[in-house]
């Protein structure tokens, strides 16, 4: 009886071990509520993008005429300024030497054209009562006309000294923005130098430079898309002006753009695509893509109805779909509404 009974309880406790020892049953997965595409090739048009640069139409460097030490600034970087309005002014003193030099060179030689014009005269009457000569009546004539001849010399370089001094201050032929500062006070100015720069925000352009293929195709007025740092979409830009000429260097071309947009400002980088025929591409809506742990993907749906994260590489954005380069084939399903919602091994409903 001890023994049937002993044998009874190890049966039963290999049974509960037996028990223990199976796996545990895999949970089931979330059921999640979401939108899902099957992703197909479309033909989309295929663009050459050169580099380009945001720059004023309306440019002005302002650069002395005179050299000279600056004497003052009157405006800084960021200041708006009208037309006409005073930029610096340089130290004239020199420059009002050379006028009151020249004001004294006009004194003196109307001081001598005044005596030429009393002995002038004077042998007029004289050679009309034939007590000079023909000779002597014409010699103080050309004295005359010489004394004349340096007033009017003279008179030119007081002109030219107000000129000069009227250069002292330089003034801005533009309404705009002062954009740089490229000297202080008390710097040497030298003519053709630059000392501010201004420009109208109002006419921005974009400049570009494209191969000879790309020109043929080209006339002024035609439609350019301008992708600019900072836009989230790409502005439309039409051909303002075509150089006619290739740089010998590059080998190309010049193309002006005239562009508008909001937030735009000179010196941005910028690219210019160019329509050069079509490609074949994949692209999913926008509200596909989310970013996991910084890795841009989208969740991707398998025949058993599971969501997984993949990775992508993403292209250019247009019209609310972005191109993607890498990551993805033709005729996967994928998430492109409440993706945000997903975790990968979800089982996606809808």
């Amino acid at each position: 009886m001890k023994t049937a009974l002993s044998v009874l309880a190890i049966a039963l406790l290999l049974a509960g071990c037996g028990d223990r020892d199976k796996p545990a049953a895999a949970p089931a997965p979330r059921v999640m509520q979401a939108q899902t595409a099957v992703i197909q090739p479309t033909q989309t048009t295929a663009y050459l993008a050169m580099p380009a640069a945001v720059v004023a139409e309306q440019q002005f460097q302002a650069a002395s005429r005179l050299m000279g030490y600056l004497r003052e600034i009157a405006v800084v970087e960021g200041q708006t300024v009208g037309a006409g309005q005073r930029l610096f002014s340089i130290d004239p003193v020199e420059v009002q030497g050379q006028a009151d030099q020249a004001r004294a060179g006009l004194q003196q030689a109307l001081d001598a054209q005044r005596d030429a014009r009393l002995e002038y005269d004077r042998y007029a009457a004289l050679f009309k009562e034939e007590a000079v000569t023909r000779q002597q009546f014409e010699k103080m004539k050309l004295h005359y006309d010489l004394a004349t001849s340096r007033v009017a010399q003279a008179q030119a370089g007081v002109s030219t000294a107000g000129n000069q001094l009227r250069y002292a201050t330089v003034t801005s032929p533009i309404a705009g923005v002062v954009t740089k500062k490229l000297a202080n006070a008390g710097d040497l100015a030298v003519p053709g130098q630059p000392v501010l720069v201004v420009e109208n925000p109002a006419r921005l352009q974009v400049e570009t430079h494209v191969p000879e293929e790309v020109l043929k195709a080209l006339k002024p007025g035609a439609a350019v898309r301008v992708e600019v740092d900072g836009q989230a979409q790409p502005l439309q830009a039409a051909v303002a002006r075509i150089s006619p000429a290739a740089d010998p260097v590059t080998r190309l071309f010049l193309v002006k753009l005239n562009v508008q947009g909001s937030g735009l400002k000179s010196g941005l980088f910028a690219r210019a695509l160019f329509p050069q025929g079509e490609r074949q591409t994949l692209s999913v809506p926008a509200a596909a893509l989310i970013t996991r742990a910084g890795i841009t993907g989208v969740f991707v749906v398998g025949a058993d109805g599971l969501a997984q994260f993949r990775m992508v590489r993403a292209g250019e954005s247009r019209d609310g779909q972005v191109e993607i380069q890498a990551g993805l084939s033709a005729g996967e399903k994928v998430v492109v509404g409440g993706a945000e919602r997903l975790e990968s091994g979800d089982k996606v409903s809808g």
